[in-house]
Order: structure tokens, then C-alpha cells, then sequence
């Protein structure tokens, strides 16, 4: 695979051309905030940009995807499977690390054809961050830099961007790039630094142990430490925290019917284990019903419950979830630090 250098002019110039022809999925500016859409114009890509309002595996699994349309009359049923290729550009390195978990997990024993036919039509560019966000703390877990989960990577060093390409993936979108050389040592030099400077500056929390320690911290008498229900006396219950993280994949499935009950929709939606509905079952029987009860499981299913199935911290130091909670309570870093304080 190949390693070129451009400049911001051929960057432009190579964005219009793909976007002339594929569906490219990039990062903009939405007033002082930034999200991931449809580009029409290299002019609206923001690769400087801090960190997206969501995550980008909003379209690998979207927030609302019909499953399958049904008629009741004639019992017909129609399988809904998006299939039209795309490429998602401007992707941070751990948003990266986030999309391999998800791939991890739909892929784990009844592998999951919808999120699956999504990855696989997905070309992913991601881009080394420019911008530290206010919450970030990637630094910490690990997930600042990365090697691999993505097809191309675009690192801006001084005025010149190295676009190293990984994959067959990679590749065809290299075809359309105009104008690039192979990059110099220098430049690869300084994106080497670049790395070694990203794995210390984009903490702006410090965790204060490994990110593998975590499943131990937690198994170790912090489950009924009472920061659980300290901070759950402010938690709104809202699910915020949940629905801006890039790691959570839990989902309801509900038939949406027509106002004369003969068709009908599946649709799986976006789910949060916040709400207080999610654990409830037939009988009224609720399976965390209190506030803390919710609250700590967040944390659990991050530090300890991916990790003891399938080996992973399930946190990636995006800090989303830091500013999207309204009460302030749901920095993953104080709750740890405050736990391992403590022990």
C-alpha cells in the first residue's frame, strides 16, 4: 500500500472527485459544533475539528433502521437490508477503536446481518486529531493514535497531509487522488512525532491508573461504593450519556403500524440502559429500577462486563459523554479516579 503527501489544495481537489463519485459521509461545521453528513463541496470538510455531537457509527447502526415492511392482509414480508456502499470521512482515531468494538460485537455469535452488510459497504478515512476537545481524554485509554481499523489515514504535518493508505478499500479511493508524491522522511518523521505527542496531550482528565486495571478495580469491593448512589441522586435518567457514545449498541425492536393495521414496519431503535423502561419485563418486574442501580451499570459495562466478554474496555476517552450529561456526572475519569482513591 502507499504512503503520498499532498497539500490542502489537493486535498480539496481530491474530495470533489470522490464526492463526484461515491456517497461521502464528512465532518462539518454545525454552528460551533460538529457532525458527521452527506458532503456536497470539499469547502464544508472540517478536518480541525474537535470532536462530532455523535459518533460516526450512526451509519453503520443508525438510530432508526426498518428491518423488515409487512402487509397483515396477505402476509407478505419484505427484508429491508441497506447495501449502497459509502465512505466515511474525517474519522478520529478513537472512533476508530470504537468502530472495531462495534465490529466485535455484531459479528460475536449470531452475527448481525443489517450492521454487517453496512461495515463491509464502509470506507473509512480517518484523520489524526488536529483539535483537542474540552473533554477528551483519549491519552489515557489508549486510543490517541491507531494503526489499523480503517482504510486510509490522513495526518496534517505543517502544511502538508500524509495520506497513508492500508487497504484494497483504500486504494480505489487513492485512484482519484491527483497530484500527491511519496512522502519524504522528513514529513514521516514528523508524523512519528506527531504520535508520540498524541499519546500524552489529549488527556484532559488523567486517569489515574491503566485502562486494564479497570476490570480488576471494579471487581474489587467498588460495587457498593457509595459514589453510585451519591452522583445517581443528580442523574436525570436521560440517557444522554449513553446516546453519544460510540461504544453503545443497545437497541430496542418495535412494529410500527399503519393507521388501518393492514402494514407495518420492524425498526430497530436506538436504546439506553439509563432509561428506566430498559430493564423492565413481562410482569411489571424491573431488573434495575433504582437510579444508582442504572448509573453503576454504565460504568460496569464499560470497565469490567466487555472486558470479562471479549477483552476490551468499553470506554475510548471521547469525553461525549462528559458534555452531553446535564448534571455533570457522568466523567467516566472521576468516577474511576474517585474508586481507585479509595480502595
Amino acid at each position: 500500500m502507499r504512503v503520498r503527501q499532498i497539500d490542502e489544495s489537493v486535498l480539496a481537489a481530491w474530495v470533489d472527485a470522490l464526492i463526484a463519485k461515491h456517497r461521502v459521509i464528512g465532518i462539518q461545521a454545525k454552528g460551533a459544533r460538529f457532525a458527521f453528513g452527506p458532503l456536497t463541496k470539499a469547502a464544508e470538510l472540517r478536518l480541525d475539528y474537535d470532536v462530532s455531537m455523535l459518533p460516526p457509527k450512526k451509519f453503520l447502526q443508525p438510530p432508526t433502521e426498518t428491518l423488515m415492511r409487512f402487509t397483515r392482509k396477505d402476509r407478505a414480508y419484505e427484508p429491508m437490508v441497506e447495501d449502497a456502499p459509502f465512505v466515511l470521512f474525517g474519522v478520529h482515531p478513537y472512533d476508530v477503536v470504537a468502530i472495531q468494538q462495534m465490529d466485535a460485537v455484531f459479528s460475536a455469535d449470531n452475527p448481525d446481518l443489517h450492521y454487517q452488510t453496512r461495515r463491509q459497504n464502509a470506507t473509512i478515512v480517518a484523520c489524526d486529531i488536529q483539535t483537542a476537545s474540552p473533554n477528551v481524554f483519549a491519552s489515557c485509554m489508549g486510543t490517541a493514535v491507531v494503526q489499523d481499523g480503517f482504510d486510509i489515514l490522513l495526518t496534517k504535518a505543517g502544511g502538508h497531509y500524509v495520506v497513508d493508505s492500508r487497504t484494497e478499500k483504500g486504494e480505489v479511493l487513492m485512484a482519484d487522488l491527483v497530484g500527491a508524491s511519496d512522502a519524504s522522511e522528513v514529513l514521516l518523521a514528523r508524523r512519528e512525532q506527531l504520535w508520540e505527542e498524541a499519546r500524552k496531550l489529549y488527556a484532559k482528565h488523567t486517569l489515574k491508573c491503566r485502562p486494564e486495571d479497570l476490570p480488576a478495580l471494579l471487581a474489587n469491593g467498588a460495587y457498593e461504593h457509595p459514589i453510585w448512589e451519591e452522583r445517581a441522586a443528580l442523574c436525570f435518567s436521560c440517557g444522554s450519556c449513553t446516546l453519544v457514545c460510540p461504544t453503545c449498541y443497545c437497541f430496542d425492536v418495535a412494529d410500527r403500524m399503519s393507521w388501518d393495521m393492514d402494514q407495518g414496519e420492524r425498526q430497530r431503535i436506538w436504546d439506553s440502559c439509563q432509561l428506566r423502561e430498559f430493564a423492565e419485563v413481562a410482569g411489571g418486574h424491573n431488573f434495575r429500577r433504582q437510579r444508582e442501580e442504572r448509573f453503576r451499570h454504565r460504568y460496569y459495562r464499560k470497565g469490567k462486563y466487555l472486558f470479562d466478554r471479549m477483552g476490551v474496555i468499553a470506554c475510548v476517552g471521547c469525553g461525549r459523554c462528559i458534555t452531553a450529561c446535564p448534571a455533570k456526572i457522568a466523567n467516566p475519569v472521576e468516577i474511576y479516579n474517585t474508586l481507585v482513591e479509595d480502595r
